[in-house]
């Protein structure tokens, strides 16, 4: 009788340790992964200023006037995410990697960045992407969040085809892609917190 307790409480010990998010990768690495790709998205930033400005005084020059697109922050699919379990905070955060880096990978030629920097910014997303999904474990296969998708397609669409992927629709994209990498790192602090 007593063994039997006793192995009882050491399954559920074991079981409990084993469906935790507890991720050493996440605790360590994503944070330093995380700053390292918003300085990336710093240095793009003033790459793309010199260029910018140049394309500004043409248009200045031939008096043609610049269509404003604008694709609204999702900050409700944050707020519903911020009060969900930590599987869901963890694909979320999992997904917005997954969606930054997708937009990435688009024709980018007109934006003055030097590839190296954004083979750099796509090593480190997706790295962070398949090492966070690996966290999820046994909860990976979660359903992704359609609104979210969206609102990235949306970004593509709206933003960088429909804007010709300028160099102006790339500073769109470029100042977007921190907003997320910022609010991903406070998702992914308060996984941490709560552990």
């Amino acid at each position: 009788m007593m063994n039997r307790i006793l192995f009882a409480c050491l399954f559920l010990t074991l079981s409990t340790e084993s469906s935790s998010l507890s991720c050493r990768w996440m605790d360590h690495k994503f944070r330093q992964h995380n700053e390292e790709t918003l300085n990336l998205l710093d240095t793009m930033v003033s790459h793309l200023m010199t260029k910018t400005f140049n394309v500004l005084q043409a248009k200045n020059a031939s008096n043609t006037t610049e269509v404003e697109v604008t694709v609204a922050f999702p900050n409700h699919l944050y707020h519903q995410v911020s009060k969900s379990s930590a599987e869901d905070k963890l694909a979320f955060t999992v997904q917005i990697l997954e969606e930054v880096a997708a937009l990435f990978e688009e024709d980018h030629s007109s934006a003055s960045w030097e590839d190296s920097t954004v083979r750099n910014l796509l090593n480190i997303v997706n790295k962070q992407a398949e090492e966070l999904h690996s966290c999820i474990g046994s909860h990976s296969h979660k359903k992704k969040t359609t609104k979210l998708h969206m609102y990235f397609k949306r970004l593509s669409h709206h933003i960088l085809k429909e804007m010709g992927h300028s160099a102006e629709a790339w500073e769109v994209i470029r100042k977007e892609t921190k907003a997320h990498l910022m609010r991903a790192e406070q998702l992914a602090s308060s996984l941490h917190t709560a552990q």
